[in-house]
């Protein structure tokens, strides 16, 4: 590889299927791809970074449109190829102002991914490595693979993140610890909702999280809160960035996306409260759209609108 890359996200892509109306009377969907870690990819992507994904992707109908579609997008999946076995698909349905999910996900090609699949000269080849409870819980070969790639990056002085990212997902309360704490020694930035703190830690206070994360030696915390807004502690300091009430449309993948958004300026200097402003920006105007992916915005609508909201 000529260039380092920024980030590299770990995780399974997902084929998505949307429509505006209901799952139940919906006849149409459009097809677009997804996945939580491969949404924080693209919004690291769109916002300006060099960004590379690992995964495994099936072999079926769906597989060389993945490959293709990432192509054509410029993020980098050079150390991911075919495999045998089918991709998980999920749909998006929207009914009486509420989001609709339906998931299939199990035995899937990325559920496979192991340690073996795992090029290390490939992961010190980025600045920084991203991954997810929710890719944690694919399997348990998964989950070995992200706690030994983020247990290489730290000992490589290589900055990783991580988002729990289980309370909408459905992850248990046991298996979203045990994720959490397989890889907590090794987290430099932590993102969490607060509805994910209550299922981690049984608080919903955005201080309270906080002082448990800063205590467990992670230097950056990043607290998605629907009534405070987000709230970053580091450098035993914190700074806070209100909510910002705006009509929505569609919030697949929104929390995703900020942290793409958030890393991609942060790892470019921005600062923390820069970069958390330009990430809820890039939120802001996903939300006006249908789609974890396709709604991303691009770098320069992002700070164009960043600039008419915050100056």
């Amino acid at each position: 590889m000529e260039e380092k890359l920024d980030i590299i996200t770990i995780g399974e892509s997902l084929i998505e299927l949307s429509s505006a109306g209901s799952l139940e009377t919906s006849e149409c969907f459009n097809k677009n791809y997804g996945g939580d870690t491969l949404t924080t990819a693209i919004a690291s992507l769109r916002s300006g970074s060099k960004v590379g994904y690992i995964t495994k992707v099936g072999d079926d109908t769906f597989g060389e449109y993945l490959l293709s579609a990432w192509k054509a997008e410029g993020l980098d999946a050079s150390t991911v190829k075919l495999s045998k076995g089918q991709n998980g698909i999920y749909f998006v349905g929207h009914n009486n102002n509420s989001r609709e999910y339906q998931y299939y996900r199990q035995k899937t090609a990325a559920s496979t991914l192991s340690i073996d699949d795992i090029d290390f000269n490939y992961i010190k080849s980025s600045k920084s490595i991203y991954a997810t409870g929710f890719a944690q819980s694919l399997s348990l070969s998964v989950q070995e693979s992200i706690q030994e790639v983020f247990k290489f990056a730290k000992e490589n002085g290589i900055i990783t993140s991580y988002d729990p990212n289980c309370q909408k997902y459905g992850t248990g309360q046991d298996e979203a610890l045990e994720n959490f704490n397989m890889i907590r020694d090794y987290i430099d930035i932590l993102f969490i909702e607060s509805k994910d703190g209550e299922q981690l830690f049984e608080t919903t206070s955005v201080n309270m999280l906080i002082t448990r994360l800063c205590d467990l030696g992670i230097k950056t915390v990043v607290v998605k809160d629907m009534a405070t807004g987000i709230t970053i502690y580091e450098n035993n300091d914190t700074v806070n960035i209100p909510p910002i009430l705006t009509e929505m449309i569609d919030a697949t993948g929104v929390s995703n996306a900020f942290n793409g958004g958030f890393l991609s300026r942060y790892l470019d200097g921005a600062g923390a409260l820069n970069a958390g402003k330009f990430a809820n920006a890039l939120c802001l105007l996903q939300m006006q759209n249908v789609g974890a992916v396709k709604s991303i915005p691009y770098k320069k609508d992002v700070e164009e609108y960043c600039r008419k909201i915050y100056g």
